[in-house]
Parts: structure tokens; sequence; C-alpha cells
């Protein structure tokens, strides 16, 4: 309801009628297009994320393949980072937790699936403690020391926990594996300004410059 009042009249009757659509398409076809027009609408015409992020995820549960179910959860996820409202934070973590829980059931073996569930709760706040979500992403990461995704989400769960020192180890790791990766680059940088280190922060800091590229899109960021 607060994000149609943002729309025009004109997008107020487009809406309306895409929504009346949904419940007269009662094949599976026509509701997964539904849906998919909703979430272009939100998306281009709207600019709110949270609806586009909804109707993305009803249309991976209808498909339910694995792919769009992975997907619309790191929608979820990879927001739900960057939103600083708690009850909202909490929300997208459970709908990326549920399409987690829902792409693992179709194939238990998907690692980023799994790390992405940690993911879901150590940072949405859906559990009384950080553990459950860094022991699910610990296991990938003890079962391939390579994988960058688990690494850097455990680097990360150590910066928000205040272990500088586990997280510029995990930072350091991620940049060894892939050193064009700026976000590893820009928090490491920010971890060594946290402990006094200057040196080493001006250092990776002039590292991330060569890095930094016009954003092609704002797809999980602050619409």
């Amino acid at each position: 309801n607060l994000a149609k009042k943002r729309l025009t009249p004109q997008q107020v009757v487009k809406l309306n009628t895409l929504e009346n659509s949904i419940t007269r398409g009662d094949i599976k076809d026509q509701q997964l297009h539904v849906y998919h027009q909703l979430a272009r609408f939100w998306f281009d015409s709207a600019r709110v994320f949270e609806p586009y992020a909804w109707y993305q995820a009803e249309a991976a549960r209808l498909e339910n393949s694995e792919k769009s179910l992975t997907f619309a959860a790191q929608l979820f996820l990879e927001n739900m980072q960057l939103d600083e409202v708690t009850e909202r934070r909490k929300w997208k973590a459970l709908q990326a937790k549920d399409l987690f829980e829902r792409s693992l059931k179709i194939n238990p073996a998907n690692d980023s699936a799994k790390v992405g569930l940690g993911a879901a709760y150590l940072f949405g706040g859906i559990s009384e403690t950080p553990r459950e979500g860094i022991l699910r992403i610990r296991e990938v990461a003890e079962k391939d020391s390579t994988n960058v995704y688990a690494q850097m989400m455990l680097a990360k769960g150590s910066l928000m926990s205040g272990q500088y020192d586990k997280a510029i180890d995990r930072f350091l790791t991620v940049c060894r594996l892939e050193p064009g990766n700026l976000d590893a680059v820009l928090l490491l940088a920010e971890v060594y300004e946290r402990t006094g280190d200057r040196k080493k922060a001006v250092n990776w800091y002039q590292q991330s410059l060569s890095l930094v590229k016009q954003p092609e899109g704002v797809l999980a960021g602050r619409w």
C-alpha cells in the first residue's frame, strides 16, 4: 500500500489491471506470465524493490526451478544487507530463507544456496544467535576453502561481530582468490582503518580505485 501511494494515476490503473488478471489466470503459465509482468512493472516503471522482488519470488515458487528460486533468494539477500529497517530486513531474510530452502530441496548439493541460507540467518536477525548461520556457511568453506562466496560471508560475519583479525584473514583470502573483488578490497581497507593501520588502509583504498566501474544497475541496492 505504501508503494502504491507513490504511483501516478496511470500506473495505478495498469497495476490494478495486472493484479486482477492473476485471479483469472488459473493456468500455471498464465499466472507466471502475470507475475513476471508485475515484477517488470515494479522494476521498470515504479522503481520499488520490495514488490518487484516479491513477484519474482512468487513466480519462482510457482515455477519451482532451482535457477529461479536461487535468483529470487539472492535478490532478497543482497538487498537485505543494505536495509537498515529491522522489521523489513527480517521480512526479506525470511523470504530468502524460504526460497533457498526450496532450492535446496531440488538440489541439496548447491553450495551457493547453502551459503545464502546461512547468510540469511547471519545478517537477517531471524535466529537468536548468528551461530546457526555461521555453521551453515562454515560447512561449505571447510569443504572447499576456495569458495569465494563462503569466505566472503564469513568475513562479513566477523566484521559484523567485531572480530577484526578473523575478518582480515578472510578478506585477504578472498582478495587472493579473486583479485578483482571490489567489495572485498573496500571492506579490507575499512577493517584496517578501524584497527588503526592507516598505511594498509590507504594501500587497499588505492587498489580499489582501479577496480571501480560505473554501476550497471541498482537491482539489489537502494532504489
